[in-house]
């Protein structure tokens, strides 16, 4: 299997401009991607069971992975939820599938959302990790618009092995992130 030209680019480009960047004498303290989760939550799934099928289709068509049901950790009597019911759907991605994700979501995905002006820079915890919710699945090249039964949100996750978000951030921008200009 090839290597992803954004490995490849984080070898030989990001590597080096990081290390100067925050003065690192060593390779092995520059951050790197470490995973992406993709979540969907589903709260319509108690209701109806077939938003589960369709979030999972849609799910596996975006990401190349069967995505994993995630189920609710307690009962709660207002929202008719049941300790062990299904709330929504997960995946992780790592290694190729993760850099050939994020390649995707850099260069294809965001560029077709409407009115775009960047991506958050709030969105970091304190880790170096970033949070990116999209409205909608549709903006995935893989997602017929045609065959969509319901507009659903998804949720984006890159846990790096950054230490704070400044490195986060550097790490993220050097990849290609379009953050907003402040």
């Amino acid at each position: 299997m090839a290597v992803s030209r954004l490995k490849e680019r984080y070898n030989k480009e990001v590597v080096p401009e990081l290390m100067k960047k925050f003065g690192y004498k060593n390779v092995m303290q520059v951050p790197r991607l470490s995973k992406i989760v993709l979540n969907i939550g589903l709260g319509e799934a108690i209701q109806n069971p077939k938003a589960l099928e369709s979030a999972e289709k849609d799910l596996s068509a975006i990401t190349g992975q069967h995505p994993v049901i995630t189920r609710s950790k307690k009962s709660i009597a207002a929202f008719k939820l049941r300790e062990g019911m299904p709330v929504g759907m997960s995946v992780i991605l790592r290694g190729q599938r993760m850099y050939d994700f994020f390649d995707k979501l850099v260069s294809v995905v965001l560029a077709r959302i409407r009115d775009f002006q960047g991506v958050p820079r709030e969105s970091f915890d304190g880790k170096g990790n970033y949070t990116l919710g999209m409205k909608e699945q549709v903006v995935f090249p893989e997602i017929d618009y045609d065959k969509v039964d319901k507009i659903r949100g998804l949720e984006i996750v890159i846990v790096t092995t950054a230490n704070n978000k400044e490195e986060g951030m550097g790490l993220l921008e050097s990849l290609g992130m379009p953050f907003r200009k402040s």
